[in-house]
C-alpha cells in the first residue's frame, strides 16, 4: 500500500467569536505544509494551539477561511458531504479516549465499520481475525471493553481504525490516557502500522516524548502558526524557535531512542555513550559555568 500525501495549501481559519463585540478567533494561520506518502509526522503544540483544527481539516469535518486541504493531489475543500464519505473511508481515526462500544466486544467493535460498509460476514470474520492477531489480541476478541487494560483497548481501536484498509491514519492524543510503558507499547504498535503498511500517520499530541519515539518529521505549532518545521532528528538537535526549545527541553534523556540511533548510524563513525559521574567534575564545570553566565 501507499500512503496518502497530504498538502495544506495557505491554510487559514477563523471562528466568529462568542462574545459580542470581541475579535474573530484565529485557529489556523496560512499553514503550508507537505507529508509525503508513508511518512509519520507528529504535530505538536499546547492547547489552542491549532493542532485538533488542523486534523479535523483533513477529514473534512471542518472547512477552511481560505487555502486548500489536497489529500494525494485532490483538493477536499468544498467537496460534496457524499464525495467527503468516500474521502473519509480511505483514513482511520484513533482517539483518546479510545470511543469503543460498550456493548461490543472486541471483535464486535472492529467488525462494526465492516459491517456498515455492506462487507459480507465471513469476509468481515477473516479480516477481523487478521487484526486481532496483528495488534496482538488474538486471545481477546471475545473480551468486551470493561474487560480490557487501557492499553488493549487503545490496540482494538487501532486495529478498528484499520479495518477497511486506510491508507491514512490520524492519532489525535492517542496515547495521552496511558501509562509510559503502555505507551510505548502503542507507540511500537503504530510505527509496526507504518513499516508493514506503508500507511501515512499524522499524530497530534503535547508531548515531546512521543514525538521523539515515532516521528519522522515535526512541526510545532503555536498560535495556529507553524513555527518550527524539519525531521525530527533536526528539530531535537537544534530547535531554532522558542516553543520548540521548550519542548524539547522536556524531553531530554540520556540514551537516543530507535529513530535517533538510525539516525545517528546513518553517518560515518561509531556510535558511543559517555556516562558522567559527580566524581568526573563536569556537573561542578557546568554549574560554575552558568553561575558566570554561560548558556
Amino acid at each position: 500500500m501507499i500512503g496518502t500525501q497530504i498538502e495544506f495549501k495557505n491554510l487559514s481559519k477563523t471562528f466568529p467569536s462568542r462574545k459580542k463585540g470581541a475579535e474573530n478567533v484565529v485557529a489556523l494561520s496560512d499553514i503550508n505544509l507537505t507529508v509525503a506518502p508513508g511518512e509519520i509526522i507528529g504535530i505538536i503544540g499546547y492547547s489552542g494551539a491549532g493542532k485538533s483544527t488542523l486534523v479535523r481539516m483533513i477529514n473534512g469535518l471542518d472547512t477552511p477561511t481560505s487555502g486548500e486541504v489536497l489529500l494525494d493531489g485532490t483538493n477536499i475543500v468544498g467537496m460534496k458531504e457524499k464525495e467527503l464519505r468516500a474521502v473519509r473511508r480511505n483514513i482511520g481515526m484513533i482517539f483518546q479516549q479510545f470511543n469503543l462500544m460498550n456493548s461490543r466486544t472486541a471483535a464486535g467493535n472492529i467488525d462494526y465499520p465492516l459491517k456498515l460498509a455492506g462487507i459480507p460476514k465471513d469476509e468481515r470474520d477473516e479480516r477481523v481475525a487478521e487484526l486481532l492477531d496483528f495488534v496482538g489480541l488474538s486471545d481477546r476478541g471475545n473480551n468486551y471493553p470493561e474487560q480490557l487494560s487501557g492499553g488493549q483497548k487503545q490496540r482494538v481501536g487501532i486495529a478498528r481504525a484499520l479495518a477497511s484498509n486506510p491508507a491514512l491514519l490520524l492519532a489525535d492524543e492517542a496515547t495521552s490516557a496511558l501509562d509510559p510503558e503502555t505507551t510505548h507499547e502503542v507507540l511500537h504498535l503504530l510505527r509496526k502500522v507504518n513499516q508493514d503498511l506503508g500507511i501515512t500517520i499524522v499524530v497530534i499530541t503535547h508531548e515531546m516524548e512521543v514525538v521523539r519515539a515515532i516521528a519522522d518529521k515535526v512541526a510545532v505549532m503555536e498560535n495556529g502558526k507553524i513555527m518550527e518545521y524539519g525531521t525530527t532528528y533536526e528539530v531535537f538537535s537544534n530547535p531554532k524557535t522558542v516553543v520548540a526549545q521548550k519542548f524539547v527541553a522536556t524531553s531530554l534523556r540520556n540514551t537516543p531512542d530507535t529513530i535517533e540511533s538510525e539516525e545517528l548510524l546513518s553517518h560515518e563513525g561509531r556510535l558511543f555513550t559517555i556516562n558522567l559521574t559527580e566524581e568526573s567534575g563536569f556537573f561542578a564545570a557546568a554549574a560554575e559555568a552558568r553561575s558566570n553566565g554561560a548558556s
